[in-house]
């Protein structure tokens, strides 16, 4: 069987499945089936695959079929340039969170708080960004808190970064000139909206508190300004419909020079805010 042969295949499965783009995922998980990078894909695709390779890429593509993410069957994620591993346990990194980390590294920064890491890609990528910066990530869930370390020696980054379990700021000291978050922040009602591969296969502590949605922004900025050093910075991703809310939590707790920031589509996706000197 040539690679061709098998991708013709796994189209019509994954089609069938009501996959979105069947032809791009049955690339990615046969470039990562034959141990290739995805670029090089095409000029294998009239060459024979031996069997281990077309087992592995008909397992990937059966468990496509269930909708679990691409991500997850291949083990991680490009964010930022740089690989990040994924699991069950963690968010897959999205090219929206880039427009955070961006915005970020607009201003310099020393000490870095992350509150909700995830899989680790805003700090890490902050960190990898900024050479001089020290970085704090935490997380309620230790098997996320794992996620990341694996991903901070990855990158060598393990000497500047601490990954601690703690509830937003509950076991946090100290004050930062930047802190950010990608926190959950669904609606309830929004829930079954989502698709497949994120309602039923990503964490559901990282995708909603329920309710609103917007329970972790009242949170942290309940307590945000015992943690900014002053000029310093929070800077949160929020859902599209909620940045004149989540403006009011920040101008509430003290913050200026409130900014939100839209993504590639136009939508509110960050919003920014400035401890005052």
């Amino acid at each position: 069987m040539t690679g061709n042969d098998a991708l013709t295949q796994a189209v019509v499965l994954l089609r069938g499945a009501g996959i979105a783009d069947p032809a791009g995922d049955a690339r990615r998980l046969l470039a990562h089936a034959m141990g290739i990078e995805a670029g090089r894909l095409t000029i294998h695709l009239r060459d024979d695959i031996d069997a281990k390779a077309q087992a592995l890429f008909f397992e990937a593509i059966s468990k496509r079929q269930t909708r679990m993410p691409v991500s997850q069957i291949v083990g991680g994620r490009w964010f930022y340039d740089r690989w990040f591993r994924v699991s069950k346990d963690v968010l897959d990194p999205r090219p929206e969170t880039e427009i955070l980390v961006k915005q970020a590294l607009c201003e310099p920064f020393s000490k870095l708080l992350d509150l909700g890491l995830g899989s680790g890609c805003i700090l890490l990528t902050l960190l990898a960004e900024n050479p001089l910066a020290t970085g704090i990530g935490t997380d309620i869930s230790p098997l996320t808190l794992s996620v990341a370390c694996e991903n901070a020696k990855a990158l060598k980054l393990e000497k500047r970064s601490l990954f601690m379990q703690s509830n937003w700021f509950s076991k946090i000291e100290g004050r930062f000139d930047l802190i950010v978050s990608n926190p959950p922040y669904i609606s309830a009602d929004e829930m079954a909206e989502l698709a497949p591969e994120v309602r039923e296969h990503e964490p559901k502590i990282a995708l909603t508190p329920g309710g609103d949605g917007l329970e972790a922004y009242r949170a942290i900025t309940a307590r945000v300004m015992d943690f900014l050093e002053e000029g310093g910075r929070l800077i949160v991703e929020i859902g599209p419909s909620q940045g004149s809310a989540v403006c009011d939590m920040f101008r509430a707790a003290g913050l200026q020079d409130i900014r939100v920031l839209p993504d590639l589509d136009g939508r509110d996706r960050v919003v920014q805010g400035r401890k005052p000197t």
